[in-house]
């Protein structure tokens, strides 16, 4: 075996090791910030399961679903993204949010459930769990 076939051979061996390793990584407890399309698709790749919170600082019932959402993060093994809608007026457009609180479930990457206006916390729960 030539020098270059073990490189490629380590490479190879480094490589499916980072995949495995993002695969199903162990969701964080709180919810998590987006500050860029970047960024979110980042999030949305990494975890198996994603809710994410279309959100407005000034919207009424956003805030209440904020008081509860924590634990949402916290309790399930779904990442929970929260996405401003005033900054990140892209992604919104995107995933064609027009009404706030928005919240999308996203399984393997991809959008598979929508749920639009005030939720109560085990209608989250229940939407991962669906989903996991």
């Amino acid at each position: 075996m030539t020098s270059t076939d073990e490189l490629d051979d380590i490479r190879e061996s480094k490589r499916e090791q980072l995949i495995s390793e993002q695969d199903g990584a162990e969701s964080p407890d709180e919810p998590v910030q987006v500050d860029s399309p970047d960024h979110f698709q980042e999030l949305v790749d990494t975890y198996d399961v994603a809710l994410v919170d279309f959100y407005a600082d000034w919207c009424g019932p956003c805030i209440a679903l904020g008081e509860f959402i924590g634990e949402v993060a916290a309790e399930t093994d779904a990442a929970v993204l929260k996405v401003n809608v005033d900054q990140q007026q892209q992604l919104a457009g995107q995933f064609g949010v027009q009404s706030i609180p928005n919240m999308l479930v996203f399984k393997d990457g991809e959008p598979v459930q929508r749920l639009v206006g005030l939720k109560d916390k085990s209608e989250l729960v229940a939407a991962v769990e669906a989903a996991a």
